[in-house]
């Protein structure tokens, strides 16, 4: 009999990650680095740190894994390793080695399901031209998969979320909604048509949003992930010192998301979490519809980049403007209809 991978998972993506609520505390009881040449650490909550190595190089290092969010094991893999790669392009860094971070249990799956999800991780890695250098595994009933990504960037080149002006335009380089779909589908609700297009959406990798970016002068760069879009965006004008506003009509949908948005079985713990979280800071036009309110809170896996840029150069960017950054209390989002 085949199992299916979700079904042995809690969580699904990044939708198993711990909420953001209950996660700043812990990491800011955590001791202060001061070392120097440490250009990004966990202060910003950005999505990699960041190590000078000389004036003119630097490393920067992530590490993403996830238990499954589909069933097929080779896009599972593939999925993982586009979404760990993803923290470097996010830095406006390239990456160039990654190593496989497994837990699996053979004696239930087998080791032709292994075989497949590293094969996914592989081709994803040859892709974005990072060498896959080995890994670690572990013995575990819960399936998980992941990397640990190795980048380099010039110094003064670095993205970090940490520097956006005020107004700055915000542009999102895919549409969200992820976390809608593949729940849904494992709960029997989501059609093949709208897993599919999930599944294009997270296995495109961000190199060539990320080179956008560089190329138009954006001032601040992130991925959008398991804490939502407007997570994400909090962390973003929080670490920038600024507020945010959000056109919620102008955020792209994965085709078949806003449907699956007014079932509640398409809703994710994770993306619950985010809710609750956004509503602390978040005010919500009256107008916006409920459906909207949830898909801007998806626990997306593996989503695009947002990116604050100056206004005059966002049409360069290949993806959406859905609202920008202004003068405000930091981290605060307003969101229209």
């Amino acid at each position: 009999m085949t199992v299916r991978l979700t079904e042995l998972a809690k969580g699904a993506g990044c939708g198993c990650k711990i909420g953001p609520a209950q996660l700043r505390p812990i990491v800011a009881g955590l001791p202060r680095v001061t070392d120097p040449d440490l250009l990004i650490g966990a202060a910003t909550a950005d999505d990699a740190a960041v190590y000078r190595l000389t004036s003119e190089l630097a490393i920067v290092q992530t590490v993403d894994f996830f238990t499954p969010i589909v069933d097929d094991p080779y896009d599972f893999g593939r999925i993982a390793a586009t979404n760990a790669i993803s923290d470097v392009y996010a830095m406006g860094a390239t990456p160039v080695m990654a190593l496989n971070i497994v837990a699996f249990s053979l004696e239930t799956l087998g080791a032709a399901v292994l075989s497949a999800i590293l094969r996914g991780g592989a081709d994803v890695a040859v892709a974005a031209g990072a060498a896959l250098a080995g890994g670690h595994t572990i013995d575990d009933r819960e399936p998980k998969y992941g990397m640990a990504v190795t980048g380099l960037v010039h110094p003064a080149e670095v993205l970090s979320n940490a520097g956006a002006r005020a107004g700055d335009a915000l542009v999102l380089t895919k549409p969200v909604g992820a976390g809608l779909i593949t729940t849904g589908a494992k709960h029997g609700i989501a059609d093949d048509a709208s897993l599919q297009a999930a599944i294009d959406v997270m296995t495109q990798l961000n190199r060539e949003a990320s080179v956008a970016a560089r190329r138009v002068g954006a001032h601040a760069l992130t991925d959008v992930t398991g804490f939502g879009l407007l997570g994400h965006l909090h962390e973003l004008a929080l670490a920038s010192g600024l507020a945010a506003e959000v056109s919620a009509a102008a955020v792209p949908a994965i085709a078949g998301a806003l449907a699956l948005a007014d079932q509640s079985d398409a809703i994710a713990g994770g993306t619950r979490r985010n809710r609750a979280d956004a509503d602390t800071f978040t005010a919500w036009d009256d107008e916006v519809p409920e459906p909207r309110r949830w898909l801007l809170c998806d626990a997306m896996t593996s989503g695009g980049l947002l990116a604050a840029v100056p206004g005059e150069r966002a049409v360069e960017l290949p993806g959406v403007t859905i609202g920008r950054l202004l003068a405000g209390e930091p981290g605060t989002i307003c969101v229209g209809a």
